[in-house]
């Protein structure tokens, strides 16, 4: 009998890749790989497609774009592979990149492969080696704030990602990227509040502290621990928006994720239910951030308006695509269901509560 690690599972139909033809430029660009060559899937991720791909012994992780039509920018994995091939000397919770390819009749897109990291990622509940220790909960999400100051301490200079993004004018290009691929993601029936929530954002701009290396997804299941150790994250996965920015752009993302004592678990990760695992409250969570990075916090609302505002739109990219049917994955037909939500909690973090009800989706 065939047995899988709990991590990965058999590749979904309709997103397997031309094996043979990655097994062999993958032997040819990288001669020191030996032995059988197999492949499964990490199932959990809701865009790129993420493959443990083995040879013999060696495992190793290779990433590539979702199939069909992609927004602007996303999904960039000669970003994702720039940034890892160099940031692990700095930040060793950032595994390293080994290959990229831009040949799109390799794989059929862009693709990096970088090494695989062994270990546990928080979803739904809290990891059987963790469940007996004291407060898991509170400490997984200390450790998670933990490793987001630390990136945010890294000298971008001195690890070769000083040109990484351009930091002059970063929150103004960014809330109109992400005004413009609202716009061009939404379809007939999207909810208004989420343009208006927009708007909103661009004209309330604050000023930017110094510039840092920003992941630009910051959330719990982008965190690996080692079983049975809630207080260290080991890894972060998931760099392909990396760039170099305002850094509570970060904190504003990881707090939008976050159960909320008004919106619950609303969110793109709401169908977890973190509200179960005990995490820190939104305050400690702040408060730690703030001392461990030597950065003020004064505009956190905002970013965490901002934080809804990219995660509501990403939400609507996906479903997108489960509307043209360019996914098999079932689950991409429930990403519209938070939107609403979202929007009214970034309205009110700018002071804007709204007064229709959403609850049917929180």
């Amino acid at each position: 009998m065939t047995t899988y690690d709990t991590e990965t599972a058999p590749v979904r139909p309709g997103e397997d890749l031309d094996w043979p033809r990655v097994e062999d430029y993958l032997r040819t660009r990288l001669p020191e790989l030996t032995g059988e060559f197999s492949v499964l899937q990490f199932p959990n991720g809701s865009a790129n497609l993420t493959y443990r791909i083995r040879f013999g012994d060696t495992r190793l992780v290779l990433r590539r774009p979702p199939f069909g039509r992609l927004a602007p920018g996303a999904h960039d994995m000669r970003r994702e592979y720039r940034a890892l091939s160099r940031l692990w000397r700095a930040y060793p919770r950032a595994p390293r990149a080994l290959l990229f390819c831009d040949d799109h009749s390799v794989a059929g897109a862009d693709f990096m492969v970088m090494e695989y990291r062994p270990g546990i990622v928080v979803w739904d509940a809290i990891p059987e080696s963790m469940a007996a220790l004291p407060d898991a909960g509170r400490r997984i999400g200390l450790a998670v704030i933990d490793a987001l100051a630390d990136l945010h301490r890294v000298d971008p200079d001195a690890c070769g990602l000083g040109d990484l993004g351009r930091p002059d004018g970063f929150l103004a290009r960014q809330v109109a990227g992400w005004r413009k691929r609202w716009e061009l993601a939404a379809t007939e029936g999207s909810d208004p509040l989420a343009a208006e929530l927009g708007e909103r954002l661009a004209a309330g701009l604050p000023e930017s502290g110094p510039p840092a290396v920003l992941h630009n997804d910051f959330k719990i299941d982008n965190c690996q621990f080692a079983p049975g150790e809630p207080d260290t994250v080991v890894s972060v996965f998931d760099w392909d928006m990396a760039t170099l920015g305002d850094p509570l752009v970060d904190l504003g993302t990881l707090l939008n994720y976050w159960p909320d004592p008004e919106f619950g678990d609303a969110g793109a990760l709401a169908d977890l239910h973190l509200s179960r695992l005990g995490l820190p409250s939104r305050r400690e969570v702040v408060d730690r951030y703030a001392a461990r990075s030597g950065r003020s916090v004064r505009d956190i609302d905002w970013y965490e308006a901002y934080g809804c505002f990219k995660t509501l739109v990403i939400l609507q990219q996906l479903y997108a695509r489960h509307l043209r049917g360019e996914t098999t994955d079932e689950r991409m037909a429930r990403r519209g269901d938070h939107i609403s939500v979202l929007a009214e909690r970034g309205m009110s973090r700018l002071g804007q509560p709204v007064t229709r009800s959403a609850k049917g989706q929180r």
